[in-house]
């Protein structure tokens, strides 16, 4: 998911929808052990891959952030684990009434980019922990109104 939310930076999110089996294929089914290993050679190929988004500093930051997860995990048990941490292991649920009360950010999504680019991660501003956190269901932001809010809970 992570992967999906820094290659997304900048982007709509209909490019990715669009390229996500590409993804899906190129980061071998998102096997963080997999893409870890990724050398200098691979990284290249994958920068000519019309399937996904061929941004040099996007696919070496899939390979960083591959890397450090591993350190991650073996540091606190899993990636999960880390990750929850930073909501206290609870989903975020907010009672937003329009759209326009969504935040881009959290003192979570913050803490938690602050925390990752302390292990060398990148494209992982508050921005995109925030969206990765809506995406995962760390935090709901369905409006009140919503006809998913009651599903997603």
């Amino acid at each position: 998911m992570l992967i999906l939310e820094g290659a997304q930076a900048g982007l709509s999110w209909t490019t990715i929808l669009r390229k996500r089996e590409g993804y899906r294929e190129a980061f071998e089914n998102f096997d963080v052990e997999r893409v870890a290993r990724f050398t200098p050679a691979r990284i290249e190929r994958l920068l000519k891959n019309p399937s996904i988004v061929r941004n040099r500093a996007k696919v070496e930051s899939a390979v960083l952030n591959a890397r450090a997860a591993l350190a991650i995990r073996e540091e606190f048990g899993s990636l999960d684990n880390y990750l929850w941490s930073f909501t206290g292991g609870r989903s975020i649920v907010n009672r937003w009434k329009t759209h326009r009360e969504a935040p881009a950010t959290s003192e979570q999504s913050d803490a938690m980019s602050r925390a990752l680019k302390g292990r060398d991660c990148k494209f992982v501003g508050s921005t995109i922990c925030y969206a990765f956190m809506q995406a995962t269901g760390m935090v709901d932001d369905h409006q009140l109104d919503c006809w998913r809010r009651r599903g997603c809970r």
